[in-house]
C-alpha cells in the first residue's frame, strides 16, 4: 500500500463521497484542495477537517467554469508545483424519468457537468499529475439500472469511456496510475434524488465507502 500523498485534490468535496474522502485524506496528514460551488458546505467541511488535526484549502468553483479551473490549476502549479492525487466526484443527478419524457434543461446540464468538464479538467490536471511522477486520479463509476436513468447513465458511460481511454494511454513512466472504482449504494443526497423514501439505514455510509475506496486505489 501506498503512504497517503502529501497533497490531494477533491472535486466535489463539500458532500457524500467527495467530502468523506477529503476527511480520511486529511486524517492522514493529506493537505486536501476541496473544490465545490457551495462555499457554506467547504466551511462545515474545513471544520470538520482542522477538529481533526488535519488541513485544507477550500476552492468554491463550479467545475463546468473553464476559467475557474485554469485559475484553479495553475494555482496549484505556482503555489506545489505538482499533484500526487485527485479524485473527482463532482456530479449532476437529475431527475429519474423515462426516456420517452427526458427534459432538455436536465440533459443539457447533465452533458456540461458529467462530460464537458471533464474534458477539460483531465487535459488541465494531467500536467500537474505528470510532474509528481507516479501520481494517482480516481473516478468513480455507478451500475444503477438504466430503467428510469437513461440521462444520468449515458453520461455516466460517456465518462466511463474517457476515464479508460486515459488508462489505456497512461503508459509512460511517470504517467498517472488511473483508477475507475464503482462505490456501493450509499446514503447520500444524490441517491436521495433517484430514491426519495428508501430505507437509508440498508445503504453503506459515504466514511465506510471511502476507506475502502482509498484502500482499493492503492491507500490502505
Amino acid at each position: 500500500m501506498a503512504s497517503p500523498p502529501s497533497l490531494a485534490l477533491v472535486t466535489g468535496a463539500s458532500r457524500g463521497l467527495g467530502a468523506a474522502l477529503a476527511e480520511a485524506l486529511a486524517a492522514r496528514g493529506t493537505h486536501v484542495i476541496a473544490v465545490a460551488r457551495t462555499q457554506g458546505a467547504l466551511e462545515e467541511l474545513d471544520d470538520r477537517i482542522q477538529a481533526a488535526g488535519g488541513s485544507a484549502t477550500l476552492a468554491p468553483m463550479d467545475i463546468t467554469d473553464a476559467g475557474a479551473m485554469q485559475h484553479l490549476c495553475r494555482g496549484i502549479h505556482d503555489r506545489w508545483g505538482a499533484l500526487p492525487l485527485w479524485l473527482h466526484t463532482a456530479v449532476h443527478a437529475p431527475p429519474l424519468t423515462p426516456a420517452h419524457m427526458m427534459g432538455e434543461k436536465d440533459v443539457a446540464k447533465s452533458i456540461e457537468t458529467n462530460v464537458t468538464a471533464l474534458t477539460r479538467l483531465i487535459p488541465y490536471v494531467a500536467p500537474l499529475l505528470q510532474a509528481a511522477g507516479g501520481a494517482t486520479a480516481v473516478f468513480f463509476d455507478d451500475d444503477r439500472p438504466l430503467k428510469f436513468a437513461a440521462t444520468y447513465m449515458a453520461t455516466k458511460a460517456a465518462q466511463r469511456a474517457l476515464v479508460q481511454a486515459w488508462q489505456t494511454e497512461a503508459t509512460t513512466k511517470d504517467a498517472p496510475k488511473i483508477h475507475l472504482l464503482t462505490p456501493k449504494p450509499m446514503a447520500t443526497a444524490v441517491r436521495a434524488r433517484f430514491h426519495p423514501g428508501e430505507d437509508r439505514d440498508a445503504l453503506a455510509k459515504t466514511t465506510d465507502e471511502a476507506q475502502r475506496l482509498l484502500a482499493e486505489a492503492g491507500f490502505g
